[in-house]
């Protein structure tokens, strides 16, 4: 795993150790922020890592110019991964903030965000609530989830708007806006 673009471009990034985290490919990574760049939706944004894991998806965001970055994850082991993972961004990690917490509980009371990353568990069920929370407090949500080969494990539900769906192997990513965002 590697930082894709960017400052810290090549730059090696690490997975916290065990079988809770499922860190998301280069090539998924890649596809999401060629995505992302072609809405103009990373340099000078804040973003929000939640169910960070190896904080890969934070790192990538400060790598590529986003202004702040918030990175969440309840496990210790992720979050000394993501310590370790944001010493490769030199001077620009002290714009990036690491918080120990589960990822609804930070949503609930989270500040507005430009960009919110979600990673959860491939069989996480508390979408709605999750959903529920970042609304009103996001511009773009990039959710990635498991493909059972016939359904996503996710929609966006009342109050969000789909921009865009892609699938990569197993994984699905889903972009989506709350549908009063402009």
């Amino acid at each position: 795993m590697r930082v894709v673009a960017g400052r810290a471009r090549g730059r090696p990034l690490y997975a916290p150790k065990g079988t809770d985290t499922r860190p998301t490919s280069d090539r998924v990574r890649e596809a999401v922020f060629d995505i992302l760049a072609s809405m103009d939706a990373v340099e000078g944004a804040t973003a929000l890592d939640l169910f960070a894991g190896s904080g890969a998806f934070g790192v990538e965001c400060l790598s590529r110019g986003a202004e702040a970055a918030v990175l969440v994850d309840h496990h210790a082991e992720a979050v000394a991964a993501i310590r370790q993972n944001l010493e490769v961004l030199g001077d620009d990690a002290e714009r990036a903030t690491v918080v120990r917490m589960d990822a609804l509980a930070y949503a609930r009371s989270a500040p507005p965000f430009d960009l919110v990353f979600a990673d959860p568990p491939y069989r996480y069920t508390g979408w709605a609530s999750l959903l529920e929370a970042l609304a009103g407090r996001t511009g773009l949500l990039v959710a990635e989830t498991g493909w059972d080969g016939a359904t996503p494990g996710w929609a966006p539900g009342p109050g969000w708007e789909t921009v865009k769906v892609r699938r990569y192997g197993g994984t699905v990513v889903s972009i989506a806006k709350p549908e009063s965002h402009t």
